[in-house]
Order: structure tokens, then sequence, then C-alpha cells
């Protein structure tokens, strides 16, 4: 199922989750039974982001990017997935309070859970703490620095922010490594229209 192109622009709209794109858009209790098992082994996550920089389709880069999805939620802790699970829910209903101190709790139990810090990432940009946000997506990426949904929500923050150069270039890194993500292609249209002055 195509995912909804959420609006990027720096307007007067609210900060939600939906702008981060933050979440993955699949189930995370039947995630390994949608794409399989998630592969743990580094090198298969290796092939899995050289597949999705040259899927042939947006079927297939979809699909790709489901299963690195997948393998970024495996905790390797029944209590922490419990705990993202239950954050997951609580950014999903708006209940960034309950969400944040569910993440903060994760984050003391495994502290080099990248997914994690994406999430904490999220939850501050939902509340507006755009400093907090970028700091835990500066922790994300340095834990991986393939997750383009950090990267995307830096560029999200960077255009908030008025930084449209600097997030055209964090744009063009995200499509670097998923060229088919739609609503980072969206954005980056929609700069360099800005910026050679065409209507957008």
């Amino acid at each position: 199922m195509a995912q909804p192109v959420p609006d990027l622009g720096p307007d007067l709209e609210p900060p939600s989750a939906e702008d981060l794109h933050a979440l993955p858009d699949i189930d995370e209790d039947q995630g390994a039974r949608a794409v399989g098992e998630a592969p743990e082994d580094r090198s298969v996550l290796d092939s899995l982001f050289a597949e999705l920089a040259t899927a042939s389709s947006d079927e297939d880069a979809t699909w790709i990017a489901r299963k690195i999805q997948t393998a970024w939620l495996q905790s390797g802790s029944d209590t922490v997935d419990v705990l993202m699970r239950r954050a997951g829910e609580a950014m999903k209903a708006e209940k960034t309070a309950l969400a944040l101190d569910l993440l903060d709790r994760i984050l003391v139990l495994q502290p080099d859970f990248a997914e994690a810090w994406n999430r904490r990432a999220t939850v501050y940009y939902m509340q507006e703490e755009f400093g907090k946000s970028l700091a835990d997506i500066e922790r994300t990426l340095a834990l991986e620095t393939r997750h383009w949904g950090a990267m995307s929500g830096l560029a999200i923050i960077q255009r908030r922010l008025g930084q449209e150069t600097q997030a055209q270039e964090t744009f063009k890194r995200v499509l670097q490594i998923y060229p088919g993500l739609e609503n980072a292609r969206k954005a980056l249209d929609e700069l360099e229209a800005k910026n050679e002055g065409e209507p957008i």
C-alpha cells in the first residue's frame, strides 16, 4: 500500500509524527510475519541497503524498506520490544508525554538502540522541541548512518527553521540511500524550484 505524502513545508501546521514519517507502515506485532524474519547480520542489512538504492520499482523499494525498518525495530529484548510497541501506540494517539516516558525508559535499558533515539526525536518534534529532536537525530545517525527517517527529520527541521540550503542537501543524502522515497523527492523538488525562482 502506498504511503501518504505529508506536507513537508515550513507552514503554520503544528508538527506531527506524519511529518517525519518515522513510524514504519507496518504493524509492529505482525512485522516479522509480513516481511519475513528481520535480518540481524550486518552484511544482510548492507545487502538490503544496496538493493534499496537500485530498486527497479516503487513496490520493490517499499518491500525492501519495510524489511530494513523491521530490522531496526529488533531490540533483542522482549521487555524493550513491549515498551517500544507501547511507545508507538502512544505516538500514534499523540500522547506525547506517555511516549516520552516510555522511550526514556527504553534508552536507559538499551542506550545503543538507534530506533528508540529516532522515536524520541519524533516525539520532541511533535512537541516543537526542535533542539532536543536534533540532538536525538544526531544520536540516531551516529548509531545508524543510513537511517533515512532520522535524516528526513533533520531536513524537515532545517526547513522549518528556514535553513533551506542545508535542508536541500540533507534531502539529497536521503535520496542517495532511498531514491524512491516520495516525500523526500517532493520536498527536494519544491526547494529546488523555490531556489530557482520558479512557482511551486
